[in-house]
């Protein structure tokens, strides 16, 4: 579900002079200009930024764009709509995509609008700003693009749906194994509301694409699977249906580039919360001790439309603790990856704490019914709790995909098998393979699969789950 934002700033902080005198009056071509150039124009341009499918409905790359909307942009900058940018000030400095605006810029813009928001002298202007061409891919000229293997209809009665699509990566396409420097999505159709293309990684609103970090990476290699698991949310009636076959570009590192460290994650996850109907402010809590001396790389919460807030917190092994993240105004439709200036450091033994939080009452706008009790699900309209993190260490092992579970709200620690096979049933036969299953499950997967047919169906998965309540009394995952 898309809301059009006033996108007034999309880009990173970027001074544009100091604050002016108080009798001074802003004009565009010499004091706002230039911040709109360093802070806006990546996505207020023609053709400009699509950052998981969140694209700015106006330009500000003239005085005539920018002018009708003087008193919206200054609004939204005054109320720190935007930029986009949800982390709390303790964490300022700490995200090398942090986007902010400085006291003066939001000064220098209210004050322009104020006074009449007057053009000034053309030829005070900066330089235009060159940026990628209209409709390019911000990574610049990729190496190699992906597109979905067919067209997808997303049909008049759908509103909310997934749809899983594989597709092989042929010699003819990607010739060798390619180390990758940079991947952007590029959503085919409005209708697109995130894509996740395994194992490759994926959009959601508001994503920046992913440029790892010099010596760090992930392979591809001919003949690899990927799974292009799409979700699809609209307004269902006639006339709505539409064609989406969206894109992934790829930049590889120069051939002979020296690898250290391949990317690994971890997502903190919950499958057994119910948030009660009204509940203004349900919580509950996921924890992953690391196994090994390890640098995060970056951090992204997840949820859906009743999300409210999201916390990473690192409980050191000499017992000192810190937040390493935290979001107090959780915004579905700018669900921002925040990657780390200075790799943070995690000693084996620490262990992060993630808390969600929920609003699932009637002073949240975006709340389908809250009359509802919600549970985990795969709509928009149901709800998801994922802390991801990104890491990396020399250990060579990877570390487990769902960090275990801390009793809040409802407890456990792991997820039920009935949502896992939902998760991760690659050739959508309603059924998990063991090489589809998850590591953690890949290790009783035996123990399930009861009539030993090699696949694991909803029924083996049910009285797995129902056997797990009962022996530990509590909800499962």
């Amino acid at each position: 579900m898309k809301k059009i934002v006033l996108n007034a700033c999309a880009a990173a902080v970027l001074a544009a002079g100091g604050a002016m005198a108080e009798d001074e009056k802003p004009v565009f071509y010499k004091d706002v200009l230039p911040i709109l150039q360093e802070n806006c124009q990546i996505c207020h341009r023609p053709g400009g930024a699509n950052l998981g499918g969140m694209v700015a409905p106006m330009a500000f790359t003239t005085y005539e764009e920018a002018r009708p909307w003087a008193k919206a942009i200054a609004k939204q900058v005054t109320d720190r709509n935007m930029p986009p940018w949800d982390a709390s000030p303790g964490q300022h400095g700490q995200f090398k995509n942090e986007r902010t605006l400085t006291p003066a810029q939001i000064d220098t813009i209210v004050r322009w609008a104020e006074t009449g928001a007057t053009r000034g002298n053309p030829t005070d202007a900066p330089q235009m700003k060159e940026f990628p061409a209209a409709n390019g891919w911000l990574i610049g000229e990729p190496d190699l693009v992906l597109a979905m293997p067919e067209k997808y209809f997303v049909a008049d009665d759908v509103e909310d749906i997934y749809v899983n699509i594989n597709q092989t990566i042929t010699a003819e396409q990607l010739p060798k194994d390619r180390w990758i420097k940079a991947i952007e999505f590029r959503p085919g159709s409005a209708a697109v509301h995130h894509i996740i293309a395994f194992p490759l990684g994926g959009i959601a609103p508001g994503n920046d694409p992913t440029v790892y970090p010099d010596g760090i990476s992930r392979k591809i290699s001919p003949g690899d699977d990927i799974r292009w698991q799409m979700h699809y949310h609209k307004e269902a009636g006639p006339g709505t249906g539409v064609y989406d076959q969206s894109e992934m570009a790829l930049k590889f590192y120069p051939e002979g580039t020296e690898i250290k460290y391949q990317m690994q994650g971890n997502a903190l996850g919950r499958f057994d919360f119910e948030i009660p109907a009204g509940d203004p402010n349900y919580t509950i809590q996921q924890e992953y001790t690391f196994k090994h001396d390890s640098q995060l790389v970056q951090l992204m919460p997840h949820m859906h439309l009743r999300g409210k807030s999201a916390k990473y917190e690192a409980f050191y092994p000499d017992g000192k603790s810190e937040v390493l993240l935290d979001v107090p105004a959780y915004d579905f439709n700018w669900q921002t990856t925040y990657q780390y200036k200075d790799f943070k450091k995690v000693p084996a033994g620490t262990k992060v704490v993630y808390t969600t939080g929920w609003d699932n009452s009637t002073a949240n706008v975006y709340n389908p019914d809250p009359t509802k009790a919600v549970r985990w699900g795969e709509p928009t309209t149901d709800e998801m709790s994922f802390g991801y993190m990104s890491f990396i260490n020399d250990s060579g092992e990877n570390e487990q995909m769902f960090g275990g579970g801390r009793r809040g709200g409802r407890g456990g620690n792991m997820p039920s098998l009935v949502s896992l096979i939902g998760t991760f049933d690659k050739n959508a036969d309603g059924m998990l393979q063991k090489d589809e299953a998850p590591g953690q499950m890949a290790r009783f997967f035996d123990m399930v699969d009861q009539n030993k047919d090699g696949s694991i169906d909803k029924t083996e998965a049910e009285a797995a789950d129902k056997s797990r309540r009962k022996q530990t009394e509590q909800p499962s995952l």
